[in-house]
């Protein structure tokens, strides 16, 4: 489809932009901050509705962006018609699931973006618990809807795929052990290092888009003919053989006729 490189590329062009004002909002905020002890939604909230917030709603319209694009990219191919036949029902379940996972994390994004969560240092209120399992429903999404959509992309692109999904993983453990257990020891670094794995997985995405043929930029190219050499033909046994049975039969009748004829001998 013509549209498939141009959602890539908007993608990307989300992702890119979204990340920049990450870091903006970063460096804007209160010096009192810390990004080792402090979530990114702790920085959010003292800067509410501004480059951050926005930066969360780019990353949803990017996946937003990137699904009907993922549809129309071509899938892998599997050796044999036998085991396309058998895969077939089983991939269009999983990039079903796919799918509904990474809608998932894009409204998880909205929803955290709209929501703030509360002040550091406050009681948390019915908004912040909103805020706090949108944002866990989304850092779960992407990385399950990323191992699934992994078997539609190319081999090198799947591969680093599952190992930033795998890293996600054990991120989110991380998190989940700091929270609570852990007394959110460095739960600002451990969580900042998820949302980076989960936007390469993201990006991973955007740049298989951009870099996928268009379906209508494919040309029709005619099969080769085999180069044949023209053999030289020789007479054969039964082209001999008529000319053979001309010539002897000419031979017969003209002996024939001479005798007949004695005055053709002069």
């Amino acid at each position: 489809m013509p549209g498939t490189r141009r959602s890539g590329l908007l993608a990307l062009g989300g992702i890119a932009l979204a990340a920049l004002l990450a870091v903006i909002g970063h460096l804007e905020v209160n010096e009192d901050l810390s990004p080792w002890s402090l979530t990114v939604s702790d920085f959010a909230v003292s800067d509410r509705g501004g480059v951050i917030d926005t930066a969360m709603v780019l990353l949803a319209a990017a996946t937003a962006v990137l699904l009907p694009a993922l549809r129309r990219t071509p899938a892998a191919t599997t050796d044999g018609h036998q085991a396309a036949r058998t895969h077939r029902a089983l991939r269009r379940r999983r990039i079903g699931w796919a799918e509904g996972l990474m809608a998932a994390w894009a409204a998880g994004l909205l929803l955290a973006a709209v929501v703030p969560t509360n002040d550091p240092g406050t009681p948390m209120g019915a908004a912040a618990y909103v805020h706090r399992y949108a944002s866990v429903v989304a850092f779960l999404a992407l990385p399950a809807g990323g191992w699934l959509l992994a078997n539609r992309l190319p081999a090198a692109a799947a591969r680093w795929t599952r190992r930033f999904v795998i890293a996600s993983a054990v991120l989110a453990v991380a998190m989940v052990w700091s929270a609570f257990p852990g007394d959110r020891v460095l739960i600002g670094l451990v969580e900042r290092l998820l949302i980076l794995a989960e936007v390469t997985v993201l990006t991973i995405f955007a740049l298989v888009v951009t870099g996928s043929p268009d379906r209508g930029d494919h040309a029709v190219v005619a099969p080769r003919r085999r180069a044949t050499t023209a053999r030289p033909r020789t007479p054969g046994r039964g082209t001999a053989g008529r000319s053979g049975s001309h010539s002897s039969s000419w031979s017969m009748s003209w002996r024939a006729d001479s005798v007949i004829d004695p005055e053709r001998l002069g």
